[in-house]
């Protein structure tokens, strides 16, 4: 498996899947067989389960009476809690951090929504278009001062990951207004704009695309 020494077998496994899940490798329903995971990976089957028990403790796996270890799905209920909680998070974290973001900081997120606008119409790429909207943000949370609220914030953008990845091909129409809006949250951290002004407007941005995404799923149930 050739893992690093200061790894458990538990821990490299446990990374290894999990890498696996966020990117798409493995995606909902995919199934964990234990003894085929354990035998790629070089390792016991004792290793693997306990990996997948934390895999499950996190929600990215479901075990199925009589199937057995599963990728998990996230439900509609599911993804509006996940994204009105993302809202909050991600809305404060850009508030605190816009006064600290550098001009390097921002030509950088208004270059990755250059390149967002540039996808829009032909080209358009869902997958790429999420992850340069997941790159944007990071970009302007990554000054935060609050730690703990920012390892709180990188750990739900990692479980709503699987999710969001398909949100843009699921509401195309969205990812226009979705770069207007960068561009409007941009312009109110260039002037200095107060804290709650910032951050009701980054707040207001994710939840807009909850509420399209929830109501196409409405349309189509």
């Amino acid at each position: 498996m050739g893992t690093p020494a200061s790894l458990s077998k538990s821990e490299a496994v446990y990374q290894r899947l999990r890498v696996r899940i966020l990117d798409g490798t493995y995606s909902s329903g995919f199934r964990l067989v234990l003894g085929q995971v354990a035998k790629e990976f070089g390792v016991s089957p004792v290793p693997v389960r306990e990996a997948v028990r934390r895999l499950e403790a996190e929600g990215l796996v479901t075990f199925i009476r009589n199937v057995g270890a599963e990728v998990a799905g996230i439900n509609t209920s599911d993804y509006a809690d996940a994204m009105q909680t993302l809202a909050v998070l991600e809305g404060m974290a850009t508030a605190l951090a816009a006064g600290r973001l550098t001009k390097q900081d921002i030509a950088k997120a208004n270059e990755i929504n250059e390149e967002m606008r540039e996808m829009l119409g032909e080209r358009f790429d869902p997958v790429r278009f999420t992850d340069l909207n997941h790159q944007f943000h990071e970009v302007l949370c990554a000054t935060c001062p609050n730690r703990h609220l920012h390892d709180l914030l990188q750990r739900e953008w990692e479980r709503i990951a699987l999710i969001r990845r398909s949100s843009f091909t699921f509401v195309p129409g969205r990812s226009r207004a979705s770069v207007e809006e960068h561009d409007a949250l941009l312009a109110l951290i260039r002037s200095g704009a107060e804290p709650g002004e910032i951050e009701m407007v980054a707040r207001r941005h994710k939840l807009r695309t909850m509420e399209q995404f929830l109501a196409r799923r409405s349309e189509q149930s």
